[in-house]
């Protein structure tokens, strides 16, 4: 079995971390997202809410592509959690050159501590390459409208979460 390992904060989900997750879910038998706790972020929504989030928003999505995708909270390192979950492959979305930079020397650490998990990167797709969960929170919280970049759900949350 083919298990790939998609992480991230996913605070909120967007519409590229849907996309990835579905583009994803042709490469592998298991998809695990691994929501990453990372209190440095200062997440705007709890380790719950997030993991609720992207389980209503894209657990459905590896369905059509026979696929099982399943929503594993983690805190430990990267590399460390594609072991626990049994992952041969990690999955990273790029949007930008900028994004290269960084995955490239993530890539570089995880494989001098296991050689044996991959990275595959996946392009955001020209109508999701703007989009960045730090910059959809800031467009909410300053009124604007953010439908274009998230799911009708996740807007709902996002303007209680602001306006609570």
């Amino acid at each position: 079995m083919r298990v790939g390992l998609y992480p991230g904060t996913f605070d909120p989900v967007t519409h590229g971390h849907i996309d990835i997750i579905r583009r994803a879910s042709t490469l592998v038998d298991r998809l695990v997202i691994g929501v990453a706790i990372n209190r440095d972020k200062g997440p705007l929504f709890s380790l719950e809410e997030r993991v609720a989030m992207v389980e209503t928003e894209c657990v459905p999505l590896g369905e059509a592509h026979s696929c099982e995708i399943v929503v594993h909270p983690f805190e430990n390192l990267l590399i460390d959690c594609a072991r626990d979950v049994g992952a041969g492959v990690i999955i990273r979305g790029l949007r930008a050159v900028a994004d290269f930079e960084y995955e490239f020397q993530m890539v570089g650490m995880n494989r001098a501590m296991d050689d044996s998990i991959e990275t595959v990167f996946l392009m955001a797709d020209a109508k999701n390459q703007a989009i960045a969960s730090k910059l959809v929170k800031e467009i909410a919280r300053l009124s604007g409208d953010v439908s274009k970049f998230v799911t009708p759900a996740v807007n709902t949350a996002l303007k209680d979460r602001i306006n609570a």
